[in-house]
């Protein structure tokens, strides 16, 4: 099978899941089972050591926990704006296997904005009922203060070049956050948005050094796994070496290059308007600029934008196809369901059911 008919299954499988949610309304009900809850989420992409290393941590201090990682699903697009390096039934295998109990689907991070995405996240931990919730962190001067505050529950909001106390309205800090630490506040201020106490919820752990995981998937594309080795736990090693030799990995670099020009060739302006992250002026550019017969053409009408990733995000949108309405349909409703990805074994998976206050599970088949 060819990696992009390959890629293209995904998408069109993809976008009816996406679809068939938007129409479900979430279903509560009262929780049966008193197990604590880690619920974490990450890309693994891939499982690295440094992730393995949070996950050990968490369960080290909860050790009668269910440790649930959340990892993002539909559309298999990364914040970056990037294909994941594998499936996410593949990084799924790789959680459990490194130590995780459940794996639940998350958001489709490729077509949100980076709040709307945050939000998300935040649902879904109030939909699990989340005990625990581990994150790792960059320590630098200042930020400890932060993680004070997140620890004793107050909301922590990034501002254009401050953060602030969304409580005492103090500025905590000036300036700009890297992408972890940047995190851990978005999901504080979208916790407190949706009103889920989260004091005493986090387990801040200082991240591992000398792990990068876009090292890791540098190594991968040009087919030197060996370089980066001791980077990885090797239940990641023995799935992504399965997963090269079956073609399905490195996707990383993979776009559905036919749907993307079939769009921005044929869809009217209204249409592109009406797809997330596109702007006017992008709109009015591949109107003016097309036909395009690549996407190279397609990436210079994109406008600049907030980011380094933006151009690759917007052209995830383009990919994808699902327009603006449906994703704040999706969000409004999100999570309709908990779509159980893997899980290490039926007591596990009981225990989780009678745990949950979602009623609404389905197991990915």
């Amino acid at each position: 099978m060819e990696c992009k008919t390959f890629v293209q299954k995904i998408l069109d499988r993809d976008r009816k899941l996406l679809n068939n949610d938007i129409k479900r309304e979430p279903i509560y009900g009262s929780v049966e089972g008193d197990v604590k809850i880690i619920a974490d989420f990450t890309e693994y992409s891939p499982l690295h050591l440094g992730h393995k290393f949070c996950m050990i941590q968490a369960k080290n201090q909860i050790p009668e926990g269910l440790f649930v990682a959340v990892v993002p699903g539909p559309l298999e697009r990364s914040g970056r704006g990037l294909p994941y390096i594998m499936t996410r039934e593949a990084r799924a295998e790789t959680a459990i296997a490194a130590g995780a109990d459940i794996v639940i689907e998350g958001p489709p991070m490729g077509i949100m904005g980076s709040g709307q995405y945050s939000l998300c996240l935040a649902k879904t931990f109030k939909a699990l009922d989340a005990d625990y919730i581990p994150r790792g962190y960059r320590p630098f001067p200042g930020y400890e203060n932060i993680l004070k505050r997140i620890s004793n529950g107050n909301g922590v909001a990034p501002k254009p070049y401050k953060i602030v106390d969304m409580e005492t309205k103090e500025v905590l800090l000036h300036g700009k956050l890297d992408e972890d630490n940047y995190v851990i506040v978005s999901l504080s201020k979208s916790l407190k948005k949706i009103d889920f106490d989260f004091t005493g919820k986090f387990i801040f752990v200082k991240r591992v050094e000398g792990v990068s995981g876009t090292k890791i998937r540098e190594a991968v594309v040009l087919g030197d796994l060996e370089s980066v080795t001791d980077m990885l736990p090797p239940e990641t090693i023995e799935v992504l070496i399965r997963e090269i030799d079956n073609g399905h990995a490195p996707l990383d670099k993979l776009r559905d290059v036919d749907g993307i020009l079939e769009r921005v060739n044929n869809n009217n302006i209204q249409e592109l308007k009406s797809l997330p992250l596109i702007d006017d002026i992008t709109a009015e550019a591949l109107i003016k600029n097309r036909p395009f017969n690549c996407l190279l053409d397609v990436e210079k009408s994109i406008s600049q934008g907030f980011s380094r990733h933006f151009k690759n995000r917007v052209m995830s949108s383009i990919e994808a196809g699902i327009f603006k309405e449906g994703v704040h349909n999706y969000i409004d409703r999100y999570p309709s369901v908990i779509r159980i990805l893997k899980y290490k074994n039926k007591e596990v998976l009981n225990e989780f059911r009678k745990r949950i206050p979602h009623r609404r599970l389905e197991i990915w088949q």
